[in-house]
Parts: structure tokens; sequence; C-alpha cells
């Protein structure tokens, strides 16, 4: 007999990956390291474990076809862009808006997945999309690249947009591949890619044991771990509601930003967060009532 699902471990387990992301950004500000080298840390320590998993688990690792080859090496590069532009962005001005700009993915996802997956969105997706950008005007407070909050933003969209990029690639091999495998390529290419600025920009800095200790914690917690536990948990609850419980991100990074560096966002922060939020959860949030409205309605 199947193993029965357990909503109860499922929910842990996405609720334990999802404080992980969270702190993720709270790390990197914490380290003194420059966006790209942090970026490799963590692709290099995530990339050992997640190795190590998979031979464990007999997972294979050879694609199956050249064209699959190539999207992996191609997912890797955008991978170490989305992580490098999400960094940049906190460096540059705060925890916040760094998760809060980054969280206007959907918005980008809502214009490619018609374009790569011949998949309409729906109209629920097209408005929560649209409501996003309210929420991004409200996060920038002038519009002068002098500003270290503007390019904050700025840094953070980019991340999105790479982000929903990775997110509509992974889909499609996804149908083919295991999640953890195609997380392997990813961070290994990832830490590929940004070895040559190891080499060109690491000083004395990087070898620090705090520095060492966060970009082990960031790959091996915040990645592997999280990302592990993430897919897990869908075993035991639906993609709608990992997804929603994905949506807690920025609230637990905010969070975290208030305990561990005393950052506290403005109003006007908060507010177009709050709205970003909404956003990002009103798909979800319609997909799983709506079934139960019919239901009512229909009794």
């Amino acid at each position: 007999m199947p193993e029965q699902p357990k909503p109860l471990r499922g929910l842990v387990f996405a609720n334990i990956a999802v404080l992980l992301f969270g702190l993720a950004g709270v790390l990197g500000k914490l380290s003194v390291l420059p966006a790209p080298l942090i970026v490799f840390g963590r692709s290099f320590f995530a990339g050992l474990v997640l190795l190590v998993v998979c031979w464990f688990r007999h997972i294979p690792l050879r694609p199956k076809r050249s064209r699959d080859s190539y999207l992996l090496l191609g997912q890797g590069v955008l991978l170490a862009l989305h992580w490098t532009a999400f960094f940049q962005a906190i460096n540059v001005s705060n925890v916040a808006i760094g998760l809060l700009s980054f969280s206007s993915f959907p918005l980008f996802t809502a214009v490619l997945e018609p374009l790569l997956l011949h998949q309409r969105p729906s109209r629920i997706q097209i408005v929560a999309a649209l409501l996003i950008l309210p929420g991004i005007y409200l996060l920038v407070p002038s519009f002068t690249l002098q500003n270290q909050t503007t390019l904050g933003v700025m840094w953070g969209v980019l991340s999105g947009a790479s982000f929903a990029l990775l997110s509509v690639t992974n889909r499609w091999l996804g149908r083919t591949y295991s999640s953890l495998m195609i997380s392997l390529y990813q961070d290994g290419i990832a830490a590929i890619v940004l070895l040559p600025v190891f080499f060109f920009t690491a000083t004395g800095s990087f070898w620090t044991p705090h520095d060492l200790l966060i970009l082990f914690i960031l790959g091996v917690a915040c990645t592997a771990l999280a990302h592990t536990l993430f897919i897990a948990s869908m075993r035991d609850i639906t993609a709608q509601s990992a997804s929603l419980l994905a949506s807690l991100e920025p609230v637990w990074g905010i969070i975290f930003g208030i305990l561990l560096l005393g950052a506290i966002p403005t109003a006007s922060t908060l507010l177009g967060g709050a709205i970003i939020l909404g956003a990002t959860l009103l798909p979800g949030i319609v997909t799983i009532v709506s079934p139960r409205l019919k239901r009512s309605g229909s009794s």
C-alpha cells in the first residue's frame, strides 16, 4: 500500500524551507563580501551537498539530450545572475527592499509563460501581475540612480525577472529530470561561472571564519537543505499551498532583518510590500477558495 500523504509534515517542511529562504538575505547583509563572492560561496557549498545527496539517492546525473545540456548550462548562468542581483539589491539598500522588489517575479512570469510554455495566464494572474506595479512604485523614493534605495529596487527587479525566467525553464526541465539533479547543475555551474570573479576580487577577508561560516550556512542550510525540504513538502501538500507559503519569504526576511540587523522598514516600504505580497498571494487564494465556493453554492 502506498504511503499516505501527511499534510502536517508537508506544512512543517515547507515552513522551515521558507524560513531558511528568508534568512538568506539577512546573512548576505551580515557578510562584508561583494555580491558575486557571496553567490560563489553559496553555490559552491550547496553544490557539494547536493552532489552527495544525489549520489546517495542514486539520482542519474547525465542529461538525456544534448539540448538539455545547453539548457542546464544556461540555467546555471541565469542562477548566478539572479543571486548576484538579489544580494546586490540588499547590499546597496536593505533586506526589505531586496526581498520585496524581488517578489515582483510573478509580473515577469505572466509574460514569459505564454511565450515559452504557450500557457495562457488566467485573468486573475494578469490582474495580480499588474497590481505589483503600484507596489514597486511605492518602494522607489525618487527616480534617480543616485538614490541607494532606487538602485536596490532596480537590482531586486532584475533578480525577480531572472528568477521568473529560471522558474519557467525549470518547469520545462522538471517534466524529465529530478528537481535535485536540476538544482545540482544550477549551483555547480553558477559556482564555475563565478570562479574567475573569486580569483580576481577575493581578498583576505573572504577567508575569515565569520564570512566562511556565513557562506557555509547560506549554501548548506539556506540552499541545499531548504530546497530539499521544499521539494519534499510537495509530496504531502499541494503545489498551490507550497506556493502560498513560499510567498511569505519576504515576511520572514523582514522579521530576521529587524531581529538581527535592527533594520525597520519605512511606512512606504511596508505599504508597497503589502501590495506586492497581496498580489502574489491572490491567484493562489482564488484557486483554493473558488472550488469551495462552487461546492457550497451547488449544495
